[in-house]
Parts: structure tokens; sequence; C-alpha cells
């Protein structure tokens, strides 16, 4: 190994000015590349495609529509809705939403839409049509109220009209697919177009219009999202104040900032050359790549400073750093993209493409930060005063000696048993973290966010909202007509009706019920399912296919439950209910099956989420315990690195629970995050102390010198870095606010692990070979 290091770094210094020039030129090419970059939001990517429910999902999804809904409530603010200033808007607003591009044009619903249809008892039979006419005058009274009666007589109250009258629905499903180009449906344009040409173009001080769903939902966090260039900003500027305070040095601030700049650079070129785009839920990514980028790039300068103090030739210096921190800075940096890569076990495509992003990033830090910075350090010229600064920081320092004393017999049993106390705390509490969203609304945004505000106001109004499961029933064919099957549907609606959590239910029995008593004169004890098939039929018959109530052969028939909201023990609650109670109904005919709609959709992700979670750790763990072992080629000081790791990844969780920050799609990959940056402080520390160990010195002096060699710059990153992430808590986006606040906490503890925890566990761990020979005796 030693060899090759030596072969390369001469191939290296040897060839400074070629591989500068090769560097400028990669880094232009990818930067041109990285212009190109767009935001690439999907719905697929949000959802684990492979998940039972989701077959399920994708199986039906054509008969019953899909979970990517918009919803769009008009509402008048001073009175109710039978005005003509109110009619024209919901008839603009219906018309646009119709031609919006990606819309099933087949699936538009509204007061204004065709298949909104009312059906009433006279003394002929039956008379119905469509609740508003075709020569509907919105300025004609009559008229209005004649709209009044069909909504009556249509029971669209509580779901295409507010049950105070002050607001109508319109609903519509996207496609997957853009009609126009073939191409993957842009949701981000969906996003803008229905702000702009519903919103921006509807919305007066008396008519308001509220839009959900999940595109507006995904183009509110893209705008949010634009706030992550501020604060990335912000980090930059933090970062190179503090540099500037650790080095005393404008150009020993500028190379190691400029080369994690051209890391993230490389890194978003590198996207655009792979064909791949930037999620909004990914793009706290590269400021992640820049901290870790700084983080190896401050050991470098560190190490140059202490050989040239010492009265080493600049160049010199530099070779010496680049040869003596390869190993623990590749190894480290390896444990990052090795752990980033385990993100990929997780069936979910916006974890996998954010697996890829970081893992791509990490690894463009090995060259940008392990091979330029120290070929571009070469050229500096260190002052004398500067030098000075570095010769000052190798005097005995009180604060080391103290900190030292972590490694000593009785100062290691207290940090292991006060540890082991939190360990334990933290894991009882772990177990109480929840699978899910905690709060209503999108959990990507504050509560008080327009998005957020319009979901509780339609939630509040109407007795329908986005937050609906559907439960597949399926038969065989002509199922609807046979009494048996259709009982079973409704006694199943009934009792899941029951189920805390749910708002209300529909299915073809219920609406069935409804119109064999209408072919009864709508006497109310007439309101059952018909046991004779010529009459059930006779009652289905009146149920379209475009109610989504049934497909065309009859062999499949959602229960459609909406829920109060969707929040994980909510949908927990619910889904455990349906698991439950479709034993006593399911046969080799018929069959319950979970899910679709938004809230099929959550739970899906919601149980992929809790299935990864321990898989995924481990494979982290695995990962850096491996290239731990190789590079230290010892158990105890794998153990000694991996140890505060795992004990503060168990308190992060611990601390999520306390937060009320639930394990989603969003906050699953922190942890991971957190141990690959983590791991970083450990290693670099401890390859110093194991170096010292084999010399025969003490723990407690091995780990003295390694705070000398690497202890400023270990304790400067980890300050340096929990303060650029944690300005996140100011952003306009939940999501973020959560991740800075996890990320602080990790990057904070772990530094604090790996100068604590980690000497007084290598201490015990090599008690047995350690001397009795004291700090102050071997001085």
């Amino acid at each position: 190994m030693n060899a090759f290091i030596n072969t390369l770094e001469r191939a290296v210094f040897n060839r400074r000015g070629l591989l500068v020039l090769l560097f400028s030129l990669v880094t232009l090419f990818l930067a041109y590349q990285a212009s190109q970059l767009k935001l690439d939001a999907g719905f697929t990517k949000n959802i684990p495609l492979n998940h039972e429910y989701m077959q399920t999902y994708i199986q039906h999804r054509e008969n019953f529509g899909g979970a990517n809904n918009i919803l769009v409530s008009v509402c008048d603010t001073e009175s109710d809705i039978f005005n003509q200033a109110f009619f024209d808007t919901l008839k603009n607003v219906h018309d646009q939403v119709f031609f919006i591009n990606g819309v099933n044009r087949s699936l538009v619903v509204s007061l204004f839409a065709p298949s909104t249809r009312f059906t009433e008892i006279v003394e002929g039979g039956f008379s119905g049509g469509p609740v508003i006419p075709a020569d509907f005058d919105s300025s004609n009274p009559a008229a209005l109220q004649l709209v009044r009666k069909n909504i009556d007589k249509a029971g669209i109250v509580g779901r295409q009209v507010s049950n105070d009258f002050t607001c109508a629905m319109v609903t519509a499903q996207l496609l997957d697919i853009d009609p126009e180009t073939g191409e993957k449906l842009d949701t981000l344009a969906i996003a803008a177009e229905l702000e702009s040409q519903l919103r921006g173009e509807f919305e007066t001080d008396r008519i308001t219009i509220h839009i959900i769903g999940f595109a507006k939902m995904i183009g509110d966090v893209a705008n949010g999202a634009k706030d992550v260039v501020m604060f990335f900003g912000i980090a930059i500027a933090i970062t190179g104040v503090m540099v500037f305070f650790f080095c005393r040095s404008l150009m020993l601030t500028i190379l190691p900032l400029a080369c994690s700049f051209i890391a993230v650079v490389w890194q978003l070129g590198l996207l655009t050359v792979f064909g791949f785009g930037l999620d909004p839920m990914s793009i706290l990514v590269p400021f992640l790549v820049f901290a870790i980028g700084v983080s190896h790039g401050v050991q470098m300068i560190n190490s140059v400073g202490k050989r040239a103090a010492q009265g080493m030739d600049v160049k010199l210096a530099a070779q010496h750093a680049f040869r003596t921190l390869l190993i623990p800075g590749g190894i480290a940096l390896l444990s990052d993209t090795v752990g980033f890569m385990t993100l990929l076990v997780i069936d979910i495509g916006i974890i996998r493409e954010l697996a890829i992003t970081a893992s791509m990033g990490v690894a463009v830090i090995i060259l940008t930060n392990l091979l330029l910075l120290p070929v571009l350090m070469s050229y500096v010229k260190l002052s004398e005063a500067n030098k000075a600064r570095y010769l000052a920081k190798n005097i005995d320092s009180k604060l080391w000696k103290w900190v030292a004393g972590c490694a000593s017999n009785k100062s290691a049993l207290i940090i292991v048993g006060i540890t082991s106390v939190l360990f334990v705390w933290g894991f009882y509490q772990s177990h109480q973290l929840k699978i899910g969203d905690l709060h209503a609304g999108a959990p990507a945004l504050h509560e008080d966010s327009r998005y957020n505000q319009d979901t509780f106001l339609i939630t509040d109004k109407y007795e329908i909202t986005v937050d609906y499961i559907s439960v597949i029933v399926e038969g065989p064919e002509s199922a609807c007509t046979n009494f048996e099957f259709m009982s079973a549907i409704d006694d199943f609606q009934w009792r899941m009706t029951n189920v805390e959590g749910v708002q209300s239910a529909i299915s073809l029995a219920s609406v069935a019920k409804k119109v064999n008593a209408g072919y009864n004169e709508g006497n109310p004890k007439w309101q059952v399912l018909p046991r004779n098939q010529a009459t059930m039929v006779q009652a289905v018959s009146r149920v379209p296919t475009s109610s989504g109530l049934l497909n065309t052969d009859c062999s499949a028939m959602p229960v459609i439950l909406f829920m109060e909201d969707h929040k994980a023990e909510t949908i927990t609650t619910v889904v455990d209910a349906v698991k439950e109670i479709r034993k006593l109904y399911e046969n080799d005919d018929l069959s319950f099956k979970l899910a679709s709609g938004p809230v099929g959709v959550m739970a899906a992700t919601n149980e992929a989420v809790e299935s990864s979670q321990d898989p995924m750790l481990y494979y982290v763990f695995g990962a850096v315990i491996l290239l731990c072992l190789i590079s230290f080629r010892s158990i105890r000081a794998t153990l000694s690195v991996v140890i505060p790791l795992y004990v503060v990844s168990v308190l992060a969780q611990a601390l999520m629970t306390f937060l009320q920050i639930g394990l989603t799609v969003s906050t699953l990959p922190v942890i991971a995050l957190g141990v690959g940056i983590g791991v970083d402080y450990g290693i670099y520390i401890l390859s110093t102390m194991t170096n010292q160990i084999r010399e025969g010195n003490t723990v407690q002096q091995s780990y003295y010198a390694a705070l000398q060699e690497r202890g400023s710059a270990v304790l400067f990153t980890g300050i340096t870095l929990a303060i650029g992430v944690s300005t996140w808590v100011f952003s306009t986006l939940k999501f973020q606010m959560d991740m800075g606040i996890l990320l602080t906490f990790m990057f904070v503890v772990n530094m604090l692990g790996a100068i604590i925890v980690l000497p007084a566990i290598a201490k015990i761990l090599w008690f047995k070979k350690d001397k009795s020979v004291s700090l102050d005796e071997k001085q």
C-alpha cells in the first residue's frame, strides 16, 4: 500500500500543472452541464411501486383514477354560492382546469360537468338531468334557485358543494404521461399553471381559490426550495469566515472552499450527464456535499500548515499531507459513499435518486479535496506570521491536555457509564418513533403555508378531502348483481365507517340501496339491498362506471373511505382495521384489496419506510465496519469508531420523538447521512491514535498526540457545519427545518462522540495492552 501511495504521490506532484489544467477543463465542462440541470418532480418517484398496495393501485388506476389528483375549491367570502359572480367564476375555473395539459379530461368533475346529475322520484317513476341545465343563466334568480334544488336532489352537498353552501369544488385527475409530448408529465409546470391560470386569474377580494393535491404541493415545495440557494450562500459565507479565523490566511480560506464548491459543480454536472434531474426534496444534498468537502479540506490545510510551520517546504508539506491523509480521508469518504449507496435498498424512487446524488457527490470529493487541494496548496507561499500561528498551535495546549483526560482510567469508566445510560434511554425513546406524518396538511410545508391553510379550509367545509383510501373489492364478473357479494361490501363499509379516523364512506352498495328506495317511492324502509337478482340489476344499472364505483364488467368495486386526516396514527388505525375486518368477508370468490387513493399511497410508503429502517442501518453500519476493519486492521479500533456513531444515531431517533418528527421519505435518509458524515471525525482521530499506539505509547498519550494533530480541525468542522445547517430553522420548508435540526444535532454530537466517547472506549478496549505510564511521566 505504501509503495502504491508513493508512486501515486510522485505521479501527481511531478505533473502538477497538467493535473490542474485537466481539473480546470473538466470543471468547465461540468459547470456547463450543471447549468442545464432542471428540477425534476414526479408523483411515482414518491411511492414504492413494487409494494402490494401499489400493485393494486396500478392495476385499477385506469378504472378508478389514481392518487395524483387536484382539488380546487372556489369560495364566496360574502354570501352563499347562489349569485352570478360566483357561478361565472366557477364556470371559468372548470373550463380552465379542463384545458390544462396533463389533466384527464374525462374525470374533471364540478357542478358544470355533464356527469353531475340529479335523480328524483316523480309520479311516473324517475326524473333527472344535469344539475346545471344547458340553458342556465347565472343572472336569472330563478335559474339559481333551480340549481339549488337540483343540488339537494343530487345529494352532492359535502362533496361538490360545501356544507355551508359558500364553496363549490372542481376535482381532476392528472395523467402520468404528457399527452402532447408523450414524455413524463411535468408536475412543476402543472403547479405553475394552477397558480397563474386559476388563482392568479380568477381570485378576487370576494371570490377565493383554494388548491390542493400532490402537483400543487410539490410546486410549493419547489418554490420554497429556491430559498435553499440563499441558505447555501449563507452557509458558504459562515464557513468562509470560520475557515479564515481558523487559518488566518485568505488563500488557505479560498482553496478548501473552492475545491468543495468544485465538488458540488461536478456533482450537479454529472447528474445532467447521466440523465438525472434534481428533485425538490433532494435539493439539500449539494450543501451536504459541500459540508463534507470542507470537513476534509480543513484537515488538509491544517496538516500542510503544521508541517510548513515546522520548517518543511510548502510543496513537501503538501506531499506529506497527501501521503498521510489519502488513506484515512479516502476510507472516510468511501464509508460516506457506500453508506449513502445503501439507501438504494429502499424501494422508493426519490430516496434512490437521493442515494445516487449524494454518493456521486461524495465520491467526487475524493478527487477534488484529497487530490486537487494538496496540489493547489503546493503552490501557496505561507508568510512567516502564518507559520508562527501554526507553530503556536503545536505548543503544549492546556485544552488538549485536559481533553486527553477522557482517555484516563477513571474518566473513561465515567464517560462509558454515562454513554451507556444515554444509549439505554435513547433506545427506549427511539421505539416510540412514529412512522409517517404526525401533523395534518402537507408535512413538507409549515402549518401556516397557503397550501396547508387551503387544506384545512377544504377539510372543514366538506365531508370529503384529498385524504381518502380505497379498498378494492374484487369478485367474479357481474359480482355487483349478487346479493351475497353486495351485502358483504355493505356490511364491510358499515363496520369501517365506525372505525376511529374514518369521516365517511361510499360504495356501490350504499348507492344501490338509495336507488332501490327510489324505485319504491323513496320509502326509507326500502333503502336496502334487494335479494332478487333482477331488482339488484335494476338498482346498480343506475350507477355509471364514470362514478368510479365499479368497473365495466362489475368485477371490481371500491369502498372509498374518507378520513379525518393522514396522520401516521390515523392511517395505521384504518389500515389495521381493514386487514382485520376483511377476514370476515373474504372467500375464494371475493377479496378486499388494499389500497388506492392518496392515503393508500401514504400507507404503502409508510410500510416501505418502516420495513427499510432497520436494513438501512444494518447496511450503513456494515459498510462502515468493513471499511474501518480494512483501514485499521483492528477490531478494537473499529469498535471505537462505530459505537459512538451508533449511540448518536439512536439518540437522533429519540430526538425525533420529542420534536414530533415522524419517520418519512424525507427524514429517513437523515440518519444515514448523519452517520456518513460523522464517521469522518472518528477515522481522522483514530488513524493518528493507532499509529501512536503501535509505536508503544499509551492510549492517553496517543490520544493527546492525535488531538494536537487533528483535534482543532475536527472541533472546527463540527462547529462550523452545525452553524451552517442551523440556519435552516428559518426555512419556509418544514422538512428543511426538520433536517436542519437533526443534522445540527448529529454534526455536534458526532463530533463530541469522537472527541469524548471514542478515546474512553479505546482506553477500555486497549486496557490490558496499555502501560501504567501517565501523560506527565511520558513527557
